[in-house]
């Protein structure tokens, strides 16, 4: 299934989309006025989580419920997340040498994954624009990511179970400003800036990826291709990410993990090739959709 968050006016809601038909069910009209308010309540719903899992939850059939895609605003689908997004660094082995243009990538590199955050004030829609905060930073990176929802609650999660904990997927950029990124001597604040994780369109079920999750990534500005690759060339795979995130720290239903980017970034380019106002950045993702967003002083 796919799940979007929207606004339509000044009302926020949630529903069913049908991606190929350009079509979208609001809950209430899919669920009936049980339906959860939020689409981050459904999630955390185990119950209904579990029926999403089954595919027991029937959609409509096409008619008067249904409304226009190109009538609503698509909103982040999570756009006020419980929790900071769970993020991975160096997780492609390519991007790892883009950075490291002298050759010299340390074991160290590849043996552990590298966790950081993003502050939740950070999410905005799939398409809204992006402030570059020129007035602090002028080296504003993009990072084509595909984002993990978690469904259900866990500790201590086996590998071999992970994939049992995964409610969905989804696109993210994880927009980083470089210098304060190098700065600070550390990630969260380059990566935390307002509107730096814009995220969507929609979150797309397990069931509809299939396992093991092998899809294509890229990213695109203004046309130009910059990043090709696909998960498979991810080093630390999604089971592996969850089961070590989890060890001796919850995961809750409704977290975001976003697994990495691949090679490509602007900050690889020798020289670098940052974002500019007026730039619009497309991250596309097999299965899933695409986010484009523009950067604006």
């Amino acid at each position: 299934m796919y799940l979007a968050t929207f606004k339509v006016g000044d009302k926020e809601d949630w529903g069913l989309v049908r991606p190929e038909g350009g079509l979208i069910c609001p809950a209430r009209l899919w669920l009936g006025e049980a339906a959860p308010p939020t689409l981050l309540e459904f999630i955390r719903s185990s119950a209904v989580s579990d029926g999403v899992r089954l595919g027991v939850s029937a959609p409509p059939p096409l008619g008067d419920k249904w409304i226009n895609v190109d009538d609503v605003e698509l909103l982040a689908p999570i756009p006020k997340p419980i929790r900071n997004i769970f993020c991975v660094g160096k997780n492609y082995l390519e991007h790892i040498e883009e950075l490291n243009k002298d050759g010299k990538i340390s074991g160290a590199n590849t043996q552990y994954p590298q966790y950081f955050t993003k502050a939740t004030h950070t999410v905005i829609g799939p398409f809204a624009e992006i402030s570059l905060h020129s007035d602090i930073t002028s080296q504003v990176d993009y990072e084509a990511e595909l984002a993990v929802i978690i469904g259900k609650k866990g500790i201590n999660i086996p590998e071999e179970e992970a994939m049992d904990y995964v409610f969905g997927y989804t696109i993210i950029n994880d927009v980083t400003a470089r210098d304060l990124q190098k700065n600070h001597n550390q990630w969260f604040k380059g990566k935390s800036l307002d509107g730096f994780c814009p995220m969507g369109p929609w979150i797309v079920t397990r069931d509809e990826i299939g396992e093991p999750v092998e899809l294509d990534i890229l990213s695109r500005v203004n046309g130009e291709l910059r990043q090709s690759s696909n998960t498979r060339n991810m080093i630390f795979s999604i089971p592996k990410l969850i089961s070590i995130l989890s060890q001796g720290l919850t995961l809750e239903p409704g977290d975001i993990l976003a697994t990495g980017t691949p090679a490509g970034v602007g900050m690889g380019f020798d020289p670098p090739k940052f974002l500019k106002p007026g730039y619009v950045v497309r991250i596309e993702i097999e299965k899933i959709g695409y986010i484009e967003n523009r950067f604006v002083e």
